[in-house]
């Protein structure tokens, strides 16, 4: 009774400002309302020594004062009790010695301090949760075992729940903030996925609050790579490509960022972004984004992905071309793009080729001597590796012979054109195909012989085949166990060999037959019958 009525006295007292700076002063009577608020069994006291260290809270003195009399274990443990107004105080506590407190950080983490306020995001007042989700925020940030120690206690659904349930603004605000921060951690990416996150954060996206709105967005970003398989983004892909007519460059980012990894290898995200006007609106992002590549690349990339394999592809390919985006897409090959830009833009005018309306304006925007010019520059920096027997190395992340299979393949594709085929020749680029016939990647091997394939229709281009001494490799293509490559291969052959004298014929048949059989032993001795 007696320290009850003391724990009522000191309450009083520390709501007045004089008084209030008299109990900070005073380390014994700190630690002894410390002391009493953990050791009391009765629920009045431990209202009343809460509420006194929440007041002193107030006051960096007061914060000090809590620190050093070990109040941060203490507050943890009160985190357990039935009480609200308990729970309240002590939430609140903690949640100005996190702010203010040098050392708190670290106090809370080794009084399992995460462990018990995951379980909190289940109540239901929502100023409680948001300070409740506050506290995870400064704890998780920048500390992945905090992370860890929220996944580990079912955070991720908890928060998901909260953004899918709530319209309090300041509440949605600080629980975007901790899936914002859980969404850079691997094992909380999946788990936020799959909780629904996508959907609950797209919810927001039309809010009207600027810093939810970007929250959400920078959160749908980092998930969006791991969310690829999602279904129900309809919505949210939709909104996407909306945002994508905002002025602000972070609003950009994530939004072609997001529409990059959503359309990654998914036929019906891809079809949808299509039909909702996104080939349009990235272009029209590539345009006013200048050289800010962190919205130039993730748009091409999307651009990619839309223009091959679904339904609606040839429509996205097609649409590239009627809004005027081929001129600005090829002038994307100029350096000092950085490769990885490069690389998208030459993998995205391989499907633009793919539409033969396309092949005019691609050629009048000089995109065949581009794509030349840079296969003969990163040729030649792969090949000085190879003979310094050095490691090919990455720049930005590149390697020089991903450039060399990715323009090969848009060349392959470019010459299904008799004009670029004509041009492509002139340039002089058959002995560099024919050299890479005998590139130890398989992919380049085959988008060689593909472009040497489309180039051999033309007498003047299969005699420079033949004089370049393409035969031998191509004989050994035959027996390639990429059937594309081995295809290519016996079609330029067969090309070659045309107008050759007929020994040279027979042998070039027996070497087809043989290879193209091989997998066919009986059919093999029908044949040889």
């Amino acid at each position: 009774v007696v320290v009850s009525k003391a724990a009522m006295i000191v309450n009083q007292l520390s709501k007045k400002e004089a008084s209030r700076r008299a109990l900070m002063q005073s380390p014994q009577i700190v630690a002894a309302v410390v002391r009493t608020m953990q050791s009391t069994s009765d629920l009045d006291t431990a209202r009343c020594t809460t509420s006194i260290l929440h007041n002193l809270s107030h006051h960096r003195e007061g914060l000090l004062s809590i620190f050093k009399s070990g109040g941060i274990p203490a507050l943890v443990r009160m985190l357990s009790s039935p009480v609200e107004s308990v729970l309240f105080y002590a939430i609140t506590t903690l949640h100005n010695l996190l702010l203010y407190q040098e050392g708190a950080k670290m106090a809370v983490r080794l009084a399992d301090g995460l462990q018990k306020m995951v379980p909190l995001l289940n109540k239901n007042n929502p100023k409680f949760l948001a300070i409740t989700t506050d506290c995870l925020q400064l704890l998780a940030y920048g500390n992945q075992e905090s992370k860890l120690i929220i996944l580990a206690n079912g955070g991720p659904q908890a928060l998901v729940q909260i953004m899918r349930s709530y319209n309090y603004e300041k509440l949605l605000w600080t629980t975007s903030r901790v899936l914002k921060v859980l969404s850079v951690c691997p094992s909380n990416k999946p788990a936020i996925v799959e909780a629904g996150g996508m959907q609950a954060l797209g919810k927001h996206l039309t809010s009207s609050s600027p810093r939810l709105v970007q929250n959400c967005l920078w959160t749908l970003r980092n998930l969006s790579d791991v969310a690829t398989k999602q279904e129900g983004l309809d919505g949210v892909l939709k909104i996407l490509v909306n945002q994508l007519s905002s002025d602000d460059v972070n609003v950009l980012t994530c939004a072609t960022g997001t529409l990059s990894n959503l359309t990654c290898n998914n036929s019906k995200n891809k079809t949808l972004v299509t039909q909702s006007n996104g080939v349009e609106a990235l272009i029209h992002t590539i345009l006013r984004a200048g050289d800010k590549e962190d919205i130039t690349e993730p748009a091409v990339c999307a651009l990619r992905h839309l223009t091959s394999r679904h339904p609606e592809a040839e429509m996205a390919q097609n649409s590239v071309r009627l809004n005027y985006g081929i001129p600005a897409i090829v002038k994307l090959l100029n350096q000092p793009n950085q490769w990885p830009l490069v690389k998208a833009t030459i993998g995205l005018i391989r499907n633009l080729a793919l539409c033969p309306a396309n092949h005019a304006p691609l050629q009048e925007a000089a995109v065949i001597p581009r794509l030349v010019q840079l296969l003969v520059k990163a040729h030649q920096d792969a090949q000085r590796h190879v003979a310094a027997g050095t490691q090919q190395p990455y720049t930005d992340g590149v390697k020089m012979e991903e450039i060399v299979e990715g323009c090969t393949g848009a060349l392959h594709i470019l010459a299904r054109d008799p004009m670029n085929r004509m041009e492509i020749f002139r340039l002089n680029t058959i002995p560099l195909f024919v050299q890479l016939l005998y590139s130890p990647v398989e992919n380049i091997q085959r988008v060689a012989a593909g472009v040497l394939c489309e180039l051999a229709q033309d007498k003047e281009a299969a005699d420079a085949i033949d004089a370049e001494g393409a035969s031998a490799p191509l004989m050994e293509l035959l027996h390639s166990r990429n059937e594309g490559t081995a295809t290519y291969a016996a079609a330029v052959l067969f090309r070659i060999s045309e107008d050759k004298n007929p020994d040279y014929r027979k042998r070039v048949s027996v070497e087809l037959t043989n290879s193209l059989f091989k997998h066919d032993p009986a059919a093999w001795e029908a044949v040889s019958i």
